[in-house]
């Protein structure tokens, strides 16, 4: 790494001198003069250090390396993407000092008094002080509106504005989020709009020149270039237990703002979505991170069709292979994806894999690591079927794998879009089964995201929250729920727990 890093800088040491040099050239071939008491200076048109580096094309002939063509075809696809949260003050909160306002948030109040806590405050109260204002990007996918961002710059917002290259601003409507790819996808009124076409990331190579495009640090349409560093990168940033990480890395500067922005490669496609960078300071320190187009297009088609995100699982625990742990477990490959155990219902294991196999790929498409394989399985839906190459004590195996869902289902799920939970401005997913026996309840709906609505003005629930009751009738599916609420009027009582709070509490609101 430390040989290729220098070899970069010496190049771009090379094209600054070389620029210098042209430069000075210039200033010395026209001169400077002074006879008549007065400062004549001649400027060469353009700036030659532009021309000093070079690239090679797919024809093998060097040609001057520019960005300003894609730059032009990217950028009014790229939007500002403004989150505003309502803050709520608690009483008493003016008499606190100054300097120690700023501790005194809601994450603080909720952890000493628990998810009760919130201010009563009504909305059309709130003065603008009271509003926190977050900052990203987001990638206009198709001329009537839709675009993907990341899930983080979204999450919690009472509104959200879109504003477009133009300074166009619009009010954005959530579709959908999937918090495991880190991604959401919005929705804008309004038609005839500029978009970046989709490239295939799979066949995205280290070391191929790529652009990041957003809005870093408020500073709107900001493009910036380097390489594609690698493939494959798991961080674990992710907090959701279904993570997928299989990020493109690269080189390409990216700082807070530029999250949901684009990713692009030098025909103008979108290979990614930016979404993190690993830094001591929390700006840009060399590396970033982008969600493969791949991931994001199946997602993007889930949320679209299906309300919800569909995914298919092996049901078996993994760890990387490299050489330690094939010197300790007596492999015979120093790479591929070692498996740990076999989950019940599983997948993987009802085909033929057993615990101690090394998968070395799947559907012909060789995986060196955890990240790699989660890439690929995590583009699949419940029931699809895959092909595993597995390693088993140095011989090779095949098996044909039919994925199922957390739940140990092979059909799909469907979230119902309907106008009871758009009045209740809630966004509801079904627990796993895992999750339920953790917290000891037969079931239950989580509320994932919650915007304007019922829920949000008239009483304190948090997102996060596990609905297990309506008016003392269990709930276990959307449909469900959604039959208990529609053509209903009246007064309403919610019953439920949260993961990270004992107790079961209760929420009551009138529709």
């Amino acid at each position: 790494m430390e040989g290729k890093t220098m070899k970069r800088f010496g190049t771009l040491i090379m094209a600054a001198v070389l620029g210098s040099a042209l430069t000075i050239g210039a200033f010395v071939g026209f001169g400077v003069t002074n006879k008549e008491k007065t400062v004549k200076i001649k400027q060469i048109s353009g700036t030659p250090a532009v021309r000093a580096v070079y690239t090679v094309n797919e024809d093998g002939e060097v040609v001057p390396l520019e960005f300003t063509g894609i730059s032009k075809q990217v950028m009014p696809a790229v939007v500002h993407i403004q989150s505003i949260q309502h803050r709520n003050i608690p009483d008493g909160y003016e008499d606190i000092p100054d300097q120690f306002r700023d501790f005194f948030n809601d994450d603080l109040f909720e952890y000493f008094f628990g998810p009760q806590y919130r201010n009563q405050q009504p909305e059309n109260q709130r003065d603008e002080s009271e509003r926190i204002m977050g900052s990203g990007s987001g990638v206009i996918i198709s001329e009537d509106g839709y675009i993907v961002t990341n899930n983080h710059v979204i999450e919690s917002a009472d509104e959200l504005e879109v504003i477009l290259d133009d300074n166009r601003v619009f009010e954005a409507k959530v579709i959908g989020t999937d918090p495991s790819t880190d991604l959401a996808l919005l929705q804008i009124e309004e038609t005839g709009l500029p978009v970046i076409p989709f490239a295939n990331s799979d066949e995205v190579e280290v070391g191929e020149w790529v652009l990041a495009v957003g809005n870093p640090f408020m500073l709107n349409s900001t493009v910036t270039a380097g390489i594609v560093s690698a493939t494959g990168r798991n961080i674990n940033i992710l907090q959701d237990r279904s993570a997928i990480e299989s990020f493109i890395q690269t080189d390409a500067a990216i700082n807070p703002g530029n999250s949901g922005g684009a990713l692009v490669n030098m025909q103008g496609g979108l290979i990614g979505i930016n979404t993190a960078i690993a830094s001591p300071t929390g700006a840009y320190a060399g590396y970033g991170f982008a969600v493969p187009s791949n991931i994001v297009s199946k997602v993007i088609e889930d949320l679209i069709e299906f309300g919800t995100v569909q995914r298919g699982f092996l049901g078996i625990t993994i760890r990387n292979v490299d050489g330690n742990l094939a010197d300790e477990l007596d492999l015979d490959v120093t790479q591929g994806v070692y498996v740990d155990s076999i989950a019940g219902n599983s997948a993987a294991g009802d085909a033929g894999v057993k615990s101690g196999d090394v998968i070395l790929e799947v559907d012909g498409q060789e995986v060196k690591n955890n990240a790699e394989l989660l890439g690929i399985v995590g583009r699949k839906r419940p029931g699809d079927k895959i092909s595993l190459k597995v390693d088993r004590k140095g011989k090779e195996l095949d098996f044909n794998v039919t994925l199922r869902s957390q739940e140990g289902e092979t059909k799909i799920t469907r979230t119902s879009q309907v106008e009871i939970l758009n009045v209740l401005g809630v966004e509801i997913q079904e627990i796993d089964r895992e999750t339920a026996r953790e917290l000891d309840i037969d079931g239950g709906l989580r509320i994932i995201r919650l915007s304007s609505g019922v829920l949000r003005s008239q009483t304190d629930v948090r997102v996060g929250f596990i609905i297990t009751m309506v008016d003392n009738k269990p709930v276990r599916t959307v449909d469900e729920f959604v039959s208990l609420l529609e053509d209903r009027s009246g007064g309403v009582m919610i019953e439920g727990v949260y993961e990270d709070y004992p107790g079961t509490y209760y929420y009551a609101f009138g529709l």
